[in-house]
């Protein structure tokens, strides 16, 4: 479907949304190559407009006093706008003001929304000036009432236009929008404001609803980016978050693993309804100890959910049952009787002698029991070396440590950046120990393969 854009201009009674008020407003509607519709009114403040506002626009309290008020033409300004991209030159301003008048009327206006300000800086680079009026000197655009709505909506749709002309084609110019474009969806109970203070810092956030309940954890190297695409999304997800979210907290962690283990840790604490997709575990089987009829104890692949005792945790059937196969490998465990060998009769190691012959009775349980009770511990030991991982902190002064003992993660810490080179036994001084989680082992496991140049200590 073709991008529309409504490119819109107002003039005011001054600056601030919440107090001034719209004297005159013009849409004109841009398909990126044509002008296909347009809107053009004065407003009726209900309220003065201040003689400095009246020698920049023209526009006097005599001109709006019989136009009509903005409750008369909110209708149209949705109708006309549904469906577009939202485009004013410094967009804030013209949106804020448009999403307060609406707010007054309890109506919620949100387009996803485009400033030209910033698209021409980074399409023509190294101007003197990004103000319209030295926009419409450098490209020579005419025209007749600078500071009046329509005129100066006209000119910001002509630059849009020489924007996307620069692009070499149509693909690119739908890059440079995706890429540019910035979507106010915003809950009716936040502002751009909350959004925009949110640090660009990598780290946990909460979004509470309006009880101050916590509906939904998140983790991102950049908080505020993501919570931007948060509100972006046309999913059922996004829906939730728009009707709910009130209010947005936010720890910084510094460290992306650290991240990735707190938000685990803190969804499954809090349980907030929103996180559906991680209310369950992330790893989908478990591997739990069992015994057959003749007792002889086996390891069983079972979903994680109903999983009594797990000794861990895996993201398919397949790879928990080739640990199983692994570790039967390694202490001469029946894969018969672990259900990786189908056979009816003696299992194909047995055959090479890698079976002792539990699964035809040649050797009895109580000496196969004690040796799968000692493969156990490779089971449930999800590394084989102590390590300290040592990842960046929460300022550039710190550094945040993890500690890896007896095959698992045992908790995190922070440390100033000159303590940094203690020893093992100063460093663990500074952590906070967790229980035992198999997920946290997972996660760690993960990360420390998906970042090769990973910082690690072992001791």
């Amino acid at each position: 479907m073709k991008r529309k854009y409504a490119v819109v201009d107002l003039e005011t009674t001054g600056g601030i949304p919440k107090r001034d008020k719209i004297t005159e407003i013009a849409i004109i509607i841009f398909d990126g190559e044509k002008i296909i519709d347009e809107y053009q009114s004065l407003i009726n403040p209900e309220r003065s407009i201040p003689p400095n506002i009246t020698r920049i626009t023209g526009i006097t309290n005599e001109m709006v006093e019989d136009a009509p008020k903005f409750y008369e033409v909110a209708k149209q300004v949705v109708e006309i706008t549904e469906g577009t991209i939202f485009v004013a030159h410094n967009v804030r301003f013209d949106y804020q003001f448009l999403r307060e008048e609406f707010s007054n009327l309890g109506f919620t206006f949100t387009r996803r929304n485009l400033c030209t300000v910033k698209l021409s800086r980074k399409v023509f680079p190294g101007l003197d000036s990004y103000a319209l009026g030295s926009l419409i000197r450098y490209f020579k655009i005419e025209v007749e009432n600078r500071h009046r709505a329509y005129d100066d909506a006209w000119a910001t749709t002509i630059l849009l236009q020489k924007i996307f002309e620069k692009q070499n084609t149509k693909k690119a110019v739908n890059s440079l929008i995706t890429e540019t474009i910035k979507l106010t969806k915003l809950p009716p109970a936040l502002t751009m404001d909350d959004i925009e203070n949110l640090p660009e810092k990598c780290g946990v956030y909460y979004f509470s609803n309006k009880y101050n309940d916590v509906i939904y954890v998140g983790k991102s190297i950049n908080i505020q980016k993501r919570v931007r695409q948060h509100f972006s999304k046309q999913t059922r997800k996004a829906d939730k978050l728009l009707t709910q979210v009130a209010k947005i907290a936010f720890e910084i962690t510094g460290s992306e693993l650290l991240s990735l283990l707190k938000e685990s840790h803190d969804i499954k604490n809090i349980q907030p309804p929103i996180n559906k997709a991680q209310k369950t575990r992330w790893y989908k089987y478990a591997i739990i100890v069992d015994e057959d009829k003749s007792g002889y104890y086996k390891y069983k692949v079972v979903k994680a959910d109903s999983a009594e005792s797990p000794l861990s945790y895996y993201g398919s059937r397949k790879a928990a049952q080739q640990h199983i196969q692994q570790i039967g490998d390694s202490f001469q465990l029946c894969h018969k009787i672990n259900g990786i060998d189908k056979s009816n009769q003696a299992c194909f190691n047995f055959g090479v002698g890698k079976c002792m012959g539990a699964c035809i009775g040649e050797e009895f349980p109580i000496s196969y029991n004690e040796r799968f009770k000692e493969s156990q511990l490779l089971v449930n030991r999800l590394f084989d070396e102590n390590f300290i991982v040592m990842e960046e902190g929460r300022s550039q002064d710190e550094r945040a440590i993890f500690l890896v003992e007896e095959g698992h993660y045992k908790g995190h810490g922070f440390i100033n950046l000159m303590d940094a080179q203690y020893g093992i036994e100063e460093l663990k001084e500074c952590i906070k120990y967790e229980p035992l989680n198999p997920e946290a082992d997972l996660i760690l496991r993960n990360y420390i393969w998906s970042n090769p140049k990973v910082d690690l200590t072992y001791f």
